[in-house]
């Protein structure tokens, strides 16, 4: 290729990948629904980004060390406090079972569907064990299940990844190197532990380096980042030069081993990082996805479609089934856990790098590794993505539309109001400091957050779960103004703070931006004295007239969704609707 097809290619890629991610978030869907398909279009279309004439044999070592940095980042999202008890026994099960079970299934049932050999077939077996964070994640955040169900596959499917790149670099090298597949022997399950160890001795190195970087250096967020990628990228490459895919788990121990050591705090939300993992993860797809050619996947259309029937109706399923035994999960729940399992970036890359290999090697059928991968990529997601929210709302266990409040403050005021939101139907959860407030919270009927609550709210690594709206309504302005920036990336949901006095000399609050409630008029002191006079919070039917001496703060639409009055938006409550109102006793 001369410099101008090579300059293209890159141009053509970059803009296909984010096109692709750009189109696929205006229209709701997971990336890879648009990513997939728009790759393999232009790779039949044009030859000029395709990955072996774009980057040559060097590809599937940039493809491992992309592969290490998107394993990093969602080691970084795992947070060990939240895998305790009968939680952590069902992703161990669906780990271990689930392996087990679909490499030996596709195993068994790939000579009859595909013609080709069983060390073949076995190949295919061991990339599809895995799942992955980067199909499984923005299936959860369109779905919305419930916080366990979502723990519970984010980490099964990080997990998957770097197991199945371990498993699959083993089963490479025994279908490889003989004329049948003896993984069966302890000379592999020797292997397999080696390449563990080397996994977790460079996790360990990567760890005591960052720490030193983050924790002791102080670096700021932009060299903290680089240091990060940095140290990912070369320890990952090590491992691999000493052991095949043992970088993957070097990755993603260092992932876990920082988000959970004391003193590192590492934020929720990562700007740049999560940018460069997302065009990584656009660019590997359509790379991919671009060497797949026509030719290739036709022949095997049909028995890859019979052999994703077996996958989604038959074995996640069993896998399901038997990882919920003796655990406190619902019916719903694990059918739903029994209906997630889409493919990924990892089972596309271990396709990718080892069907060149043994193309290369001349073994009989390793041509259709690749397309059979892709078309199982592409029918799962699909299927998944198609199904999956009616499926869980058919099994009950989608998170409720209706906003779950917490109000922090102790005020008369703020617990009158906490009882207004809570008449009109939703599930207020308060939080103080004082003991008195928090017993007049108790005896006014309102859930108290536990003592943590704010303390976890506030901590930039971690994620308040449950509540999806934030209230600062304390007396405190600047308290309220520092707390809504420092939770907003927390919290799934606005975080709103009360207005300060408009002659107020505070030091933070009168210059932070965010919303304001309630506009200028009703600012915190004017709220408070409005209370003391003898003004009340009371709840009325959108369709009623508002009382000339009342203001709308609230208004909780028919499906629950709570839309406060803000400083620069009115709402207007319609039929069905319930406004929140202060008012004339």
């Amino acid at each position: 290729m001369t410099g101008e097809d090579i300059l293209l290619g890159i141009a053509l890629t970059v803009a296909l990948a984010t096109g692709s991610q750009i189109l696929a978030n205006k229209l709701r869907v997971p990336a890879l629904i648009i990513l997939l398909p728009v790759g393999f279009a232009a790779g039949a279309l044009t030859d000029i980004i395709h990955p072996e004439r774009l980057v040559g044999p060097d590809f599937p070592a940039l493809v491992s060390l992309s592969v290490a940095v998107i394993l990093y980042d969602a080691g970084l999202g795992l947070n060990l406090r939240n895998l305790t008890g009968r939680t952590r026994g069902v992703v161990v099960r669906l780990l271990v079972v689930g392996i087990l079970v679909t490499f030996f299934a596709v195993a068994g049932i790939g000579p009859a569907l595909f013609g080709i050999p069983l060390r073949v077939a076995a190949m295919i077996g061991v990339i599809l064990v895995v799942s992955g964070p980067t199909v499984v994640g923005p299936l959860l955040e369109y779905v919305r299940p419930t916080d366990r169900l979502r723990r519970i596959l984010i980490w099964e499917g990080t997990l998957t990844d770097p197991i199945g790149g371990i498993l699959g670099a083993i089963v490479f090298h025994a279908v490889a190197t003989s004329h049948q597949v003896d993984i069966g022997r302890g000379y592999q399950i020797g292997q397999f532990l080696l390449s563990m160890g080397v996994g977790l001795a460079g996790g360990a190195v990567a760890t005591v380096t960052l720490w030193l970087a983050l924790h002791k250096l102080r670096l700021g967020e932009t060299l903290g980042t680089l240091a990060q990628l940095a140290t990912v990228i070369l320890v990952s490459a090590l491992c691999d030069i000493v052991r095949d895919d043992t970088g993957l788990i070097a990755a993603i121990v260092t992932g876990l081993a920082i988000t959970n050591l004391p003193g590192m705090d590492m934020p929720a939300r990562r700007p740049f990082l999560e940018t460069l993992v997302q065009m990584i993860i656009g660019l590997l797809f359509v790379s991919i996805s671009s060497a797949v050619t026509p030719a290739s996947v036709v022949p095997v259309l049909v028995p890859s479609l019979i052999l994703i029937a077996v996958l989604v109706l038959l074995i996640r399923p069993l896998v399901a089934w038997a990882a919920s035994r003796g655990s406190d999960l619902t019916v719903g729940e694990w059918g739903f856990i029994g209906w997630m399992a889409p493919r990924g970036i990892v089972a596309a890359s271990t396709a990718s790098a080892f069907a060149a290999s043994l193309v290369e090697k001349g073994l009989p059928g390793a041509s259709k590794i690749l397309p059979i991968t892709f078309l199982v990529i592409v029918g799962t997601v699909l299927l998944y993505a198609l199904t999956a929210a009616p499926v869980a709302r058919k099994l009950g266990v989608v998170r409720s539309a209706r906003t779950r409040p917490l109000l922090v403050g102790g005020a008369p005021w703020v617990i009158g109001l906490g009882q207004a939101l809570k008449s009109a139907g939703l599930d207020v959860l308060m939080w103080a400091g004082l003991d008195e407030e928090r017993e007049r919270i108790t005896a006014a009927g309102i859930e108290l957050a536990q003592g943590e609550m704010l303390a976890t709210a506030t901590n930039p690594r971690a994620r308040l779960e449950g509540v999806t709206a934030v209230f600062l309504l304390t007396d405190d302005d600047d308290f309220n103004a520092l707390a809504s920036v420092v939770i907003k990336d927390n919290v799934q949901g606005p975080v709103y703070r009360v207005g300060p006095p408009r002659d107020s000399h505070g030091v933070v609050a009168p210059y932070t931006g965010g919303d304001v409630l309630f506009g200028r008029a009703l600012v915190r002191q004017r709220l408070a004295a409005r209370y003391e006079r003898g003004d009340r919070f009371r709840v009325q039917p959108g369709s009623r007239p508002v009382p000339p001496d009342s203001d709308i703060l609230f208004v909780v639409r028919a499906d629950g969704r709570l839309a406060p009055v803000t400083g620069t938006e009115t709402v207007t409550p319609l039929p069905g609707d319930t406004a929140v109102l202060m008012g004339s006793a």
